[in-house]
């Protein structure tokens, strides 16, 4: 009995966690969501002018090679389902105030991160790979009559970049909006266990 009496006094000593502040929780949700979504806004917007600019480019420079259109071709492609995914995202996280249904919107946050989890994973490598296949397509015409330092520079610094974007700049990104995320939604569900 009295290992007992002793686990009930150690279990009641134990700090009970500090009751969260509605407003408080749901004012750093809604910063947290801002910053999410200024990101992929700015990121739509820099994608529409990498659209135009590929479309004008696909549509109004003559090129000789079949090739070079067909590069340019997937890259507008691949960028316009991009642009379509990111837009998705930002519907979700924008559709909805966090103050008037906390539930749903922990639910489309849920959904919100999954469908992230998959552009962190497979799609990017796959949008990486098309950008890349496009982009060599593209400059085989482009770089033709230029000397061969030339062509090793720029195909080499091509290379850099989207090695750096795959493996650097990808992790950092999506690493820093997983963490905010994952901050927001375990707020929510604290603050949803205190009102169960």
């Amino acid at each position: 009995m009295k290992d007992f009496d002793h686990l009930m006094s150690v279990w009641q000593a134990q700090p009970k966690q500090d009751q969260l502040s509605v407003d408080e929780v749901l004012r750093q949700v809604k910063k947290g969501i801002r910053s999410i979504t200024s990101q992929l806004y700015w990121g739509i917007v820099a994608m529409g002018a990498v659209l135009a600019l590929t479309f004008l480019i696909l549509f109004f420079f003559v090129f000789q090679s079949w090739l070079t259109y067909v590069g340019i071709t997937i890259m507008l492609v691949t960028m316009l389902l991009y642009s379509i995914m990111i837009i998705r995202n930002y519907r979700i996280l924008n559709k909805r105030d966090s103050t008037l249904n906390p539930t749903e919107y922990l639910q489309d946050l849920k959904e919100y991160q999954k469908n992230r989890a998959k552009v962190a994973g497979w799609f990017y490598y796959l949008y990486v790979l098309l950008i890349s296949l496009g982009l060599s397509l593209y400059f085989v015409e482009v770089l033709r009559n230029s000397t061969i330092l030339y062509k090793v520079l720029v195909y080499g610094l091509t290379f850099v970049w989207i090695m750096f974007l795959t493996f650097y700049y990808k992790k950092r990104i999506f690493k820093n909006e997983e963490e905010k995320l994952n901050l927001i939604i375990e707020k929510l569900e604290r603050l949803q266990g205190q009102f169960e």
